[in-house]
């Protein structure tokens, strides 16, 4: 939905903030000092902007979002293919970015760098071009990703954290501080170090989510027997997966898991993070 441009007359808007008379605010939205508001920008019911934040581009932001100092949102991508075009940032509703996130536009027109519903992007991060985050992910301090990465639904990625460019990270995965993410992460698992490794299966998380409860405790034990047999069996991936089959018709969990790798190891895209143990994994291991 857009607005005319006589609404900015009832915002809450500092009178040192900048704004374009093309910009569309909801008239709920409130704008701090010395902020930078540029024409394409749309945004929605109850926003926060804080002060000194610029948001350039065609960039589109939900409702009840807070945006924090010094945030940059929709400006030209970091990439050497960029044409110049005026590509979309879409951002949901109920999303915190902390003070000097930067979120970058993507390289073509008809692309678009996603940010979805209720994330917590924390300071000093970088979203480059091309990024889609799901919802409910947290991103901590001074984490950098790459272009083209996509972040599943509940995933956690802890501070100092660096992401290759065109990487996946699934669902309710957590990535520990300071490590090197070069391959896919798979759902549901821990991974951490340089090289990073799958260290085992994120219990935190799938405490929280309900999921170790779940059925009498059957979702999480057919998650283990999964984990078992891709990271402690002598399988190969490729054999540990077709062993996934009968699980998987009666666990969406399960499922989602063997999905995810197959599809990672078939993209021809990075390749899968190995666990501790890696032989038989994937021809990219170095190790």
């Amino acid at each position: 939905m857009l607005w005319s441009p006589e609404a900015h007359l009832t915002t809450l808007i500092h009178p040192t903030a900048v704004i374009h008379p093309g910009a569309n605010l909801h008239p709920s939205v409130k704008v701090g000092p010395y902020a930078v508001i540029g024409e394409k920008v749309t945004v929605g019911a109850e926003t926060e902007i804080g002060p000194h934040v610029v948001l350039e581009g065609h960039t589109e932001i939900g409702a009840r979002n807070r945006i924090f100092p010094g945030a940059a949102i929709g400006l030209e991508p970091q990439d050497l293919k960029y044409d110049g075009s005026l590509s979309l940032i879409k951002i949901g509703d109920g999303n915190r970015i902390r003070e000097y996130v930067t979120i970058n536009r993507p390289t073509r027109f008809d692309e678009v760098t996603l940010i979805g519903n209720n994330n917590l992007i924390m300071a000093y991060a970088h979203v480059a071009h091309n990024c889609v985050i799901e919802d409910q992910v947290i991103i901590s301090n001074a984490v950098a990703l790459a272009g083209h990465i996509r972040i599943e639904s509940n995933a956690r990625i802890s501070g100092l954290v660096g992401v290759h460019q065109f990487v996946q990270i699934g669902r309710l995965a957590i990535v520990g501080g300071m490590t090197r993410v070069d391959r896919d992460v798979p759902p549901y698992t821990t991974v951490e170090g340089n090289p990073s490794r799958v260290r085992g299966l994120n219990r935190i998380a799938l405490q929280r989510s309900g999921l170790m409860e779940a059925e009498g405790g059957r979702i999480y034990r057919e998650l283990k027997q999964a984990f078992r047999l891709l990271y402690r069996s002598d399988f190969t991936l490729t054999e540990a997966l077709e062993q996934l089959n009968d699980i998987a018709a009666e666990n969406e969990h399960v499922r989602h898991l063997q999905r995810f790798l197959w599809e990672s190891q078939q993209s021809g895209r990075r390749g899968v993070i190995p666990g501790c143990k890696i032989s038989g994994w994937n021809n990219k291991d170095e190790d």
